[in-house]
């Protein structure tokens, strides 16, 4: 009896794990496209320009923790959103598919 438990256990926290890691992000369709990078302590740049973080804005990288702005690489791909005060609210730092899932960005119209 004590033998088939212990396989058992194995196979079913096995699968438990599985489960966890294959989690898909969340990320709201309204959620805007940009590069963003940190320059200090709440101030990052996005798309070219300085932005100020919200009270309570949360960062989160591609396996989807929530970490600190110093961690936005130089000119990071995220998908971010605005508070009603137009600060940056949720940012999530985009994974290699994601980025590649995104829609192509439009050419400019020629002159």
């Amino acid at each position: 009896m004590k033998r088939m438990l212990l396989p058992l256990l194995a196979v079913l926290l096995a699968a438990a794990a599985s489960g966890a890691a294959a989690q898909i992000r969340a990320i709201p369709s309204e959620a805007q496209v940009g590069t963003m990078r940190h320059l200090e302590f709440t101030t990052v740049e996005l798309d070219g320009e300085p932005r100020t973080l919200a009270p309570g804005a949360q960062i989160r990288d591609i396996e989807n923790r929530i970490v600190m702005p110093g961690t936005l690489e130089q000119h990071q791909p995220v998908r971010y959103t605005l508070d009603s005060a137009g600060m940056v609210f949720r940012v999530w730092m985009l994974s290699a598919q994601e980025k590649e899932a995104l829609p192509p960005t439009p050419l400019p119209y020629p002159r």
